[in-house]
């Protein structure tokens, strides 16, 4: 039963098109093609990840950090409270005004007290600048390397200049060691990414990060299992062109240094634009997408890699959002981008600014143009 499912599930039919199969991808003559065992190797390699990261932000990021000037701001830590510390873990962290009022007659706190206690209690949950320096650091690193290391696997590649040439022999063409280490590394790096997303650093964006490393890992799979690996190679390389601008942006945002973020900001955008809303769409994708059907008649195969690339590129479109946004709120005041992905930390003063424009408009009513409108409203107080 087992078997005969495994056969129905692997059939030629379903992965390759008419004419090709399994057997194509069988070592012959001295020539080496993707194995499907080869994919294990990931797994050790995943790990070597987790261990050289832990070492690289003990050992080079904390110092870097330290020569960049980064520091975090020293946190007033939320005082012992179960009752709100049971409203927090259990309810909410961000309470209504009505609650915020019958939690104060449940602790004996006032009003005042429990916003200022939520308050120091979100903070406290909220990663710190050096935290958020270490990973950015990290992935830099990473990025930076890979995508030179993927540039010079492909720049004597003739696909590299004609992307129509990853169809060239298809699926009969052979694997070459800069290819399979490019592909073990890459996947390997990504699967220790979904490992320690538990750990990292949660940014509002969180479950599109989710569904992109999944959709990346699956993608980079199965082209290697069906020998898509000329189209594999081009896709990791448009995506880590722009990856690692990000990263050092982020690393000199945590800095303070403002000039610096905003010009590598300002390339990154321009970067990302490029290589993942025009490169990848009008030049990969209709290669993967549209020029196969003047080859061959469609196959699930097709549909199944093609649909893990629209994936990508929804979530591409979604990024480019918050990018422009990110670009539009910096450049007419000049101020330091922040990532529209992170929750700002909130200071002891925000309360208190809240406070005292409450009280200003109690006593005074709204002001507009210098004068007090007339209705016929009492002041509300909190």
């Amino acid at each position: 039963m087992l078997s005969r499912l495994s056969e129905l599930i692997w059939a030629d039919w379903i992965w390759f098109p008419e004419g090709h199969g399994w057997a194509d991808l069988k070592d012959h003559d001295g020539k080496v093609f993707p194995n499907p065992r080869d994919l294990w190797a990931t797994i050790p390699i995943a790990l070597c990840f987790l261990v050289i990261r832990q070492i690289f932000e003990r050992t080079v990021a904390i110092p870097l950090a330290s020569l960049l000037g980064v520091s975090d701001k020293q946190r007033v830590g939320a005082s012992p409270n179960p009752v709100l510390e049971s409203y927090f873990c259990s309810t909410s962290k961000h309470p209504k005004q009505s609650s915020i009022e019958s939690l104060s007659k449940q602790t004996g706190c006032s009003v005042r007290q429990v916003q200022r206690w939520f308050r120091r209690r979100r903070n406290q949950d909220r990663p710190s600048k050096l935290k958020k320096f270490r990973e950015a650091s990290w992935r830099f690193t990473f990025y930076l390397l890979a995508f030179f290391a993927g540039l010079a696997v492909l720049i004597d590649k003739p696909w590299f200049y004609d992307v129509k040439l990853i169809w060239e022999n298809f699926p009969k063409m052979p694997l070459l060691p800069s290819q399979y280490w490019y592909y073990m590394i890459e996947l390997g790096f990504y699967i220790s990414l979904l490992v320690s997303v538990a750990s990292d650093v949660k940014r509002k964006d969180f479950k599109e990060q989710i569904i992109h490393h999944v959709a990346t890992i699956a993608l980079i799979s199965f082209s290697w299992l069906v020998n898509y690996i000329r189209a594999g190679t081009l896709i990791m390389l448009v995506h880590d062109a722009a990856d690692y601008l990000m990263e050092s942006a982020k690393m000199f945002n945590y800095a303070g240094w403002r000039r610096t973020c905003n010009f590598i900001f300002t390339m990154f955008a321009a970067v990302f634009i490029v290589t993942r809303l025009i490169i990848l769409p009008f030049w990969i994708i209709h290669t993967t997408f549209v020029y196969p059907l003047t080859l061959y008649s469609p196959f699930f195969g097709f549909y199944f890699f093609n649909g893990l690339m629209c994936v990508l590129q929804v979530l591409h479109i979604f990024w480019a959002v918050l990018i422009l946004r990110m670009v539009v709120k910096f450049l007419p005041g000049n101020d330091i981008v922040e990532d529209e992905r992170s929750d700002k930390e909130e200071t002891e003063s925000d309360d208190e600014d809240g406070d005292c424009e409450r009280r200003e408009k109690s006593r005074n009513g709204h002001v507009q143009n210098g004068h007090t409108v007339l209705n016929n409203n009492h002041s509300k107080r909190d």
